[in-house]
């Protein structure tokens, strides 16, 4: 599927990876929200108070959460799970997943497509572009520890 996502216009490759990511996602908040409707009808008398507090934080800073999630690795269907199971409104939740999947599309429809593509092409014998990552890679990870390094030796103010 990948492949066949790479030989695509840019704007066709944008269009399925944000229908794939959207799906993707909506699925995990109505689970989310599925899951939490059926324990609490098993529950005798749920706890109103930190149910409702929970539901004021997820309306309140849920929106940003959701739409920043789709830019993160390994907790973006926590996110979305969460966001279902303390029941965000709708009208709070699909604005964001529309912002954050057109923000995940475009980057794997130009970065991700482009190492998929390398990936081929290295496969197929041709390990330029497969080098060109491998030393941007090298490149970000040495920036961001020179950076820590720097970050970590400032004198505290006081």
């Amino acid at each position: 599927m990948l492949d066949a996502l790479t030989r695509l216009p840019f704007w066709q490759a944008f269009v399925a990876l944000w229908c794939i990511v959207m799906l993707r996602s909506n699925a995990t908040y109505w689970v989310g929200r599925g899951a939490i409707a059926g324990w609490q009808r098993l529950r005798d008398k749920p706890s109103q108070t930190s149910r409702l507090r929970a539901e004021k934080l997820i309306r309140r800073l849920g929106p940003v959460a959701v739409a920043l999630s789709y830019l993160t690795i390994g907790i973006q269907t926590t996110i979305h799970l969460t966001a279902g199971a303390l029941r965000m409104p709708m009208g709070s939740y699909l604005p964001a997943a529309i912002v954050g999947s057109a923000a995940w599309a475009a980057v794997y429809a130009t970065i991700g497509l482009a190492v998929v593509d390398a990936w081929l092409a290295a496969m197929a014998g041709s390990w330029y572009g497969l080098a060109a990552i491998v030393a941007l890679v090298v490149v970000g990870v040495a920036t961001w520890l020179v950076g820590r390094r720097r970050g970590g030796s400032r004198p505290a103010e006081p």
